[in-house]
C-alpha cells in the first residue's frame, strides 16, 4: 500500500486545462468546416430542446401560483343514464353554497361562471370587457393580489363588482380613482366597485377583467337557481385537516337529496385539484383521462429525441474525423500519455464545444422567442433571473458534453500507437455497427416525425374542409345585447334592405357551440323508466334558409302557423332516438310543453369533431330575450354588409358597442390546440431531419476516410464516378430503409391513438408511409451525394501516397 497519495497541485491543473483548451482551439481552426457542422448541429438541437422545455415549463406552471392550491378543488358531475356515463365540469348554480353549508370539511366555496364579453359604461365611455361571476368567498380562496378592497368584503353584496387594474385604467385612469365608484352593466344595472385586483398572470387558466357577485348571476340567469339545470362551475376550498379522498367519497351521492335518483338516471359528484384541471381536462367513461398533458408528454419526448439526435451527430462527426488525429494520439501515447489523460482531454474538448453550442443555442432561443410565442399563443419570457434555470442549463451542458464526447474519447484513446504510426489503423466491426445503429435510430425518430406531421396536417385539413352540414362561409353572428332583443323585429326589417344580405335569423347559441342539454323530453311510445339526453337550441324564422341546412322532411318555422310556438325541428339522430316512423305531425313534449314535430334536418356538426353528433331538438325562439342574430351575406359583400349592420345597431342599440363574429373563424377556434401542435410538428420534423442529415454526413465522411485507399485503387483500375458513388451510397440507403421498417409501425400506433380523440377523422392510408419513405430517401441521397461525389472525384495519387 503506498505511503502517500499523489495530489496534483492547482497550478498544474490550470496548466493542464490551458493545454487542453489550446489543443481544442487549434483543432477548431484546423478543421473549420467540420467544427461548424459539429457545433451548429449541436446548437440547433439544444435550441429546439430549450424552446420545447420552456413551453413545457409554461404549460406545467398553469395555476401553480395559488397559495392555497393544495386545498382548492373543482367539483364535477358524472351523469349515469341510458346505460352510459358522462362527466362534465358544469354543475348547478346552487351547489357551491350548499356544499359549504352541509359538508363541514369545506371551508370556503364559490360558484363560478366563465368569462363572457359584456358591455360596461361609465359616463359616455362604453367598452366590452371579459366578465365572470363568483361567490363571496372567491377572493378568500384564490388570493388574487388586491390593490383596493379586502377578500372578506369584496363580493359580499349583490351589487358588488371587483375589477382589474387594466379595467380600472380603461374607465377611470387609475385603480385609486376606480375604487368605490359606480359602473353600469349591460345598460340595465349599476354595480359598485368594491375592489381592484392586480392584472391576472398569464399562467392563470381562468382569465377575466372583472368579477361580479354570485347573487347577481342567479338573478341574471334564473335557470341556474334550479337544481335540475347545469351551467356554471363549483369551486371549493377544504380545511387544513380535511382528507380529500374522504371528502370526495362523502359528496359522491350528494345530489340524491336534491334531484333524486332512479335505476335509469343518477348524478354523482367528483373532485379534482384546481391546479390539475388545465393539463387533465378530459373525461373518459366518467373518469379524468388526459388532456393537454398528452401534448406535454409528446413534446417532452420530442425534446429528448432531438437532443439525442444532436448528441449522436456529435459522436459520429467526431469519430469521422478521428482518423485525422490518429497520429497525434499515437505520438502522445509513445511519449507517455496515459489513456485516462487522453479521455479527460477528449471529454474536455467535447464539453468546450458543447459550451460554444449552448451559447449559440441561447442566442437562437432569444431571437426566436417572439415568433415562438406568436406561434404557440403564449407569453413565455426568457428566464434571465431564474437561478434554477442557469443551474439546470449548466448541468445539461456538462451532461450533453460528457455523453457526446464519451464514445469518441473511449474510441480515440484506445488506438494502438504502433499500428497508428504504421498507418494500419482499423476500426472494429462493433464500432462500425454502433455508428450505423445510431444513424438508424436518428432516422427512425425523423421518419416518425415526418409521418406524424403528414397525418396531423391531413386531419386538420379534413376538419377545415369537411362539409359540416351547413355553409359556414359568409355567416356572421351578432350578439343580442341591450335593446336588440326587443328591437329584433325592426333590426331584421332594416337589415334585410342592406345590399348583400340574403338571410337573417336568430339562435340561442352559436351553431358551432351548442352545449345545452336536457332529459325533459317525452313522446308517444317512450319507455317509462328511460332517460335519454338531447342537445337543445332555439331558433327563429328562416333558420334553415339562413344556415343553408339540408331539410329531409317537413318545413322550417313560419309566421303562417300560429302553432309553431310549440313546434319542434329534429336532426336525424334525434329522430332515430325517438323512433317515430313518420315523424312529421307527431307529438313531442319538451320541458313540459306538448307540441308537434314539423321538420327533420340532416345531421350537421354543432360541436367540435372530437364529439359525435348528438340528438338535437330545435324549438321556436323568435321572441326570446337572449342569443345571437345570424346574418348570411353574399360572397364578396361581407364588408358592405358589416358596415350596414353596424349603422343599424348604432341607431337601435347606441349604449352597446357593435361586435360581430364570423362562423368560420369561430369554428377554427375549436381546433386551436391541434393547429398549434400541427405547426410545431412541421417545424420540429424539419429540424430533426436537418440534424439527421448532419449525422448521415458524418457517417459518409467516416466511411470515405476508412475506404480512401480502396476507392483510389478502384479509380486507378478504371472505376467510374457513378460506380463509386453507388458504392458509397447503397449502404446508407439500406440504413434508411431499415429505419423506415422500424418507424412505420411505431408511427401508425401512435397516430392511430391520437386520431381516436376525434369522433370524425381520416384513415391512415398506405401512401403516407410511401411518401415518408420517398422523402427520407431523397433527403438521404441528397446528403450522401455531396461528399460521395467529392470523394469519387478526388485525386487517387494523393490518397495512395498518404497511405
Amino acid at each position: 500500500m503506498p505511503s502517500h497519495l499523489h495530489v496534483i497541485s492547482p497550478p498544474k491543473i490550470i496548466a493542464m486545462l490551458k493545454n487542453y483548451l489550446k489543443v481544442a482551439i487549434r483543432n477548431l481552426r484546423k478543421n473549420k468546416s467540420f467544427s461548424f457542422l459539429n457545433i451548429f448541429g449541436l446548437a440547433l438541437g439544444m435550441a429546439c430542446s430549450l424552446l420545447i422545455l420552456l413551453w413545457i415549463n409554461d404549460e406545467r406552471s398553469m395555476d401553480s401560483f395559488y397559495k392555497n392550491k393544495s386545498k382548492l378543488y373543482d367539483v364535477y358531475y358524472k351523469q349515469y343514464f341510458d346505460k352510459k356515463v358522462e362527466a362534465g365540469r358544469w354543475t348547478t348554480g346552487l351547489l357551491a353554497d350548499e356544499l359549504k353549508k352541509v359538508v363541514p370539511e369545506v371551508e370556503y366555496a364559490s360558484g363560478f361562471d366563465p368569462k363572457n364579453a359584456y358591455s360596461f359604461q361609465v359616463t359616455n365611455k362604453i367598452l366590452k370587457e371579459n366578465a365572470s361571476f363568483a361567490g363571496a368567498d372567491f377572493f378568500r380562496m384564490f388570493g388574487y393580489p388586491l390593490l383596493f378592497g379586502t377578500p372578506k368584503s369584496i363580493l359580499n353584496s349583490p351589487v358588488s363588482i371587483a375589477i382589474s387594474r387594466k379595467m380600472a385604467n380603461d374607465f377611470f385612469g387609475s385603480p385609486r380613482n376606480a375604487f368605490g365608484k359606480t359602473i353600469r352593466f349591460e345598460n340595465k344595472k349599476d354595480f359598485t366597485i368594491t375592489g381592484v385586483f392586480e392584472n391576472l398572470p398569464a399562467n392563470a387558466s381562468d382569465q377575466f377583467d372583472c368579477i361580479m357577485n354570485w347573487d347577481a348571476y342567479l338573478k341574471e340567469k334564473e335557470w341556474a337557481a334550479n337544481w335540475g339545470n347545469y351551467g356554471p362551475s363549483a369551486y371549493i376550498m377544504l380545511r387544513e385537516s380535511a382528507n380529500p379522498i374522504l371528502v370526495e367519497k362523502k359528496i359522491t351521492h350528494f345530489m340524491d337529496k336534491y334531484i333524486g335518483r332512479s335505476d335509469s338516471y343518477r348524478i354523482e359528484l367528483g373532485m379534482q385539484r384546481f391546479d390539475e384541471m388545465y393539463l387533465y381536462s378530459n373525461f373518459n367513461n366518467g373518469e379524468i383521462s388526459g388532456g393537454r398533458i398528452e401534448y406535454v408528454q409528446l413534446f417532452s419526448i420530442i425534446a429528448l429525441f432531438i437532443l439525442l439526435i444532436a448528441c449522436i451527430n456529435f459522436m459520429n462527426l467526431t469519430t469521422a474525423r478521428s482518423v485525422k488525429r490518429a497520429k497525434e494520439i499515437g505520438i502522445r501515447k509513445v511519449v507517455g500519455a496515459a489513456r485516462s489523460t487522453l479521455i479527460r482531454q477528449f471529454i474536455g474538448e467535447a464539453i468546450f464545444l458543447t459550451l460554444i453550442a449552448v451559447c449559440i443555442a441561447l442566442a437562437f432561443v432569444i431571437l426566436i422567442m417572439p415568433s415562438f410565442n406568436q406561434l404557440t399563443a403564449k407569453q413565455i419570457e426568457f428566464p434571465y433571473n431564474h437561478f434554477s434555470f442557469w443551474m439546470s442549463l449548466a448541468g445539461l451542458t456538462l451532461l450533453t458534453g460528457f455523453i457526446s464526447g464519451s464514445y469518441p474519447a473511449l474510441l480515440l484513446s484506445s488506438f494502438n500507437p504502433i499500428r497508428v504510426l504504421k498507418a494500419a489503423m482499423k476500426f472494429s466491426n462493433g464500432a462500425t455497427w454502433l455508428r450505423k445503429g445510431l444513424v438508424v435510430f436518428q432516422f427512425v425518430l425523423s421518419i416518425m416525425l415526418i409521418i406524424a406531421t403528414i397525418i396531423v396536417s391531413r386531419q386538420i385539413n379534413f376538419i377545415q374542409t369537411k362539409n359540416l352540414g351547413y355553409d359556414r362561409e359568409n355567416l356572421l353572428y351578432i350578439s343580442l345585447d341591450g335593446n336588440l332583443p326587443k328591437e329584433y323585429g325592426i333590426f331584421k326589417q332594416e337589415a334585410a334592405k342592406i345590399p348583400g344580405v340574403i338571410g337573417i335569423t336568430r339562435m340561442s347559441s352559436m351553431p358551432t357551440d351548442i352545449n345545452s342539454n336536457t332529459f325533459w323530453v317525452d313522446w308517444d311510445g317512450k319507455q317509462p323508466n328511460s332517460s335519454q339526453k338531447f342537445s337543445v337550441a332555439s331558433a327563429g324564422y328562416e333558420f334553415i334558409k339562413t344556415m343553408k341546412l339540408h331539410l329531409l322532411l317537413g318545413r322550417d318555422f313560419s309566421k303562417d302557423f300560429a302553432t309553431d310556438s310549440v313546434a319542434y325541428i329534429l336532426n336525424e339522430s334525434a329522430w332515430k332516438q325517438i323512433g317515430y316512423k313518420d315523424p312529421i305531425g307527431k307529438p313531442l313534449t319538451f320541458w313540459g310543453k306538448r307540441g308537434t314535430i314539423i321538420g327533420i334536418l340532416k345531421d350537421f356538426h354543432f360541436n367540435s369533431m372530437h364529439q359525435a353528433i348528438q340528438p338535437l331538438i330545435i324549438r321556436m325562439g323568435e321572441e326570446e330575450t337572449y342569443g345571437n342574430m345570424l346574418v348570411r351575406a353574399e360572397a364578396g359583400k361581407s364588408r358592405e354588409v358589416i358596415a350596414g349592420l353596424e349603422s343599424i345597431c348604432k341607431k337601435l342599440n347606441s349604449k352597446f358597442p357593435f361586435t360581430y363574429y364570423f362562423a368560420d373563424a369561430e369554428f377554427q377556434k375549436l381546433y386551436k390546440s391541434e393547429q398549434i401542435v400541427g405547426k410545431l410538428s412541421n417545424y420540429f420534423a424539419f429540424l430533426a431531419i436537418l440534424i439527421c442529415c448532419l449525422g448521415l454526413l458524418g457517417l459518409v465522411m467516416f466511411t470515405a476516410e476508412q475506404r480512401s485507399k480502396e476507392i483510389s485503387i478502384r479509380k486507378v483500375l478504371g472505376a467510374s464516378v457513378r460506380s463509386l458513388f453507388g458504392l458509397l451510397s447503397k449502404e446508407f440507403l439500406a440504413l434508411v430503409l431499415v429505419a423506415l421498417l422500424i418507424a412505420s409501425p411505431l408511427a401508425w400506433f401512435a397516430m392511430n391513438k391520437w386520431l381516436q380523440d376525434f369522433a370524425y377523422h381520416i384513415n391512415i392510408d398506405w401512401w403516407i408511409f410511401l411518401a415518408a419513405a420517398a422523402l427520407a430517401i431523397i433527403i438521404a441521397v441528397s446528403t450522401v451525394s455531396f461528399h460521395s461525389i467529392k470523394t469519387a472525384l478526388a485525386n487517387p495519387i494523393k490518397s495512395l501516397r498518404s497511405e
